[in-house]
């Protein structure tokens, strides 16, 4: 067996970067950090010395450990320097040229013993390891943000990822206190892939005319979500939104099911780029306070309407695609369906695992849902899973032996 790791590589010290950092150096961690941009270190020591303060302050972190955990955090000058660590995670902004390139000069100045991860969120780790001479040893490590109060890492087994690596990555994110899964490198992962239909099946009722934003937030917020889609979609941002959409659908081939809609492209174009920018599917204060909806949202033509949807009809149709959407990456080997299921618990915050809940509100129920909307628009985005539909038939279950 390995020898834990004890150095910790980070290449970028951005929001992502900081919050890396700081988890590693709490956990004991020797933590060296390279940003090229001129005092971008400086401005993550100074947030993570904020937020260990408020740590302090709430009697979560000692004093001295706050200390010895800032302590812990280097700054280097060279790329070779952070390559000296056991594992290097890459953590810049989300663009495949930067990011390959990273993998380039990081491949050449590490020794082959040091494993290189990515924090890419959307992009292909395989492509990603198909720039370095050692494809073995890259292996996704999704955090999610921010990264000191989120849980949940993706631990992403590229194709040519030996299985020691991936291991290994598991087993320093539980050492930083994080609950890993591992995933195969499929577009989204788990997480943005399966909590896709919560956004986008909210988008179609709404764009349909059958229910306005604040009923589809709150039908959803009513069956436990933290929040609803649109108010979720204001909080991530609607360009990351958006670029995650678009992401996630050109790499399904154009698959119907993982189409954007208009309306993202709408508020992207109008600059409503969600709390961030005080405007998104919501108008917001200075302070923060959220106000009505937009009214650009709800201007419509006269002229026949359709027969809006109930709060129930709103959870029903939104939580079949979910459910669809998980058992399609079950069906694909993507992850085990506790993995799925932990995942969306602690990844979005999901009242509850989709694939349990929709044993729970019964699979025969999903599928009917799903057929008569399949009915009504059939271009392919609410075809059932053969996998979903086999068990709803037979009344099996997703977590028996060999499903």
């Amino acid at each position: 067996m390995s020898e834990p790791i004890s150095r910790m590589g980070v290449l970028g010290a951005g929001t992502m970067g900081a919050g890396v950092a700081q988890v590693a150096a709490e956990a004991g961690l020797e933590v060296m950090v390279h940003d090229p941009v001129e005092g971008a270190f400086e401005r993550a020591r100074t947030l993570i010395a904020g937020f260990l303060a408020r740590k302090v302050q709430k009697e979560q972190l000692s004093e001295a450990d706050a200390r010895a955990a800032l302590a812990r955090l280097h700054a280097t000058a060279r790329l070779d320097e952070i390559a000296a660590a056991e594992l290097v995670v890459e953590a810049i902004p989300e663009d495949l040229t930067l990011k390959t390139d990273a993998f380039r000069r990081l491949d050449a100045a590490a020794g082959t013993e040091t494993i290189l991860a990515t924090n890419t969120s959307s992009l292909s780790v395989a492509r990603l390891a198909a720039t370095t001479q050692h494809p073995e040893r890259v292996v996704g490590m999704h955090f999610f943000n921010p990264v000191p109060l989120m849980v949940l890492v993706e631990v992403v087994a590229a194709p040519a990822a030996a299985q020691p690596n991936v291991e290994r990555v598991a087993e320093a994110a539980r050492r930083l206190g994080k609950t890993p899964v591992v995933t195969t490198d499929t577009p989204g992962f788990i997480v943005n892939r399966v909590a896709r239909p919560f956004y986008l099946e909210a988008l179609r009722i709404v764009g349909e005319g059958l229910a306005g934003v604040e009923q589809v937030d709150g039908a959803m917020r009513g069956i436990g979500f933290r929040m609803g889609p649109f108010e979720l979609i204001d909080a991530i941002g609607l360009d990351v939104n958006f670029a995650v959409s678009q992401s996630v659908y050109e790499q399904f081939f154009f698959d119907a099911r993982y189409r954007p809609h208009p309306m993202q492209r709408m508020l992207v174009d109008a600059g409503r780029l969600g709390r961030k920018a005080s405007a998104g599917f919501y108008d917001y204060q200075t302070d923060g306070t959220r106000g009505g909806v937009w009214p650009g949202i709800s201007h419509r033509a006269d002229g026949p309407t359709l027969e809006p949807l109930s709060g129930e009809q709103v959870q029903a149709r939104i939580l079949a695609t979910i459910v669809n959407e998980a058992a399609s990456a079950v069906a694909e080997g993507v992850a085990t369906p506790e993995a799925i299921d932990v995942a969306m618990r602690l990844g979005t915050n999901y009242p509850s695992g989709p694939l349990e809940w929709g044993e729970r509100i019964g699979l025969a129920h999903v599928v009917g849902t799903l057929d008569v909307l399949h009915a009504l628009v059939p271009d392919g985005r609410y075809r059932v899973v053969p996998l979903l539909r086999s068990l709803a038939e037979r009344n099996g279950s997703f977590f028996e032996p060999g499903e």
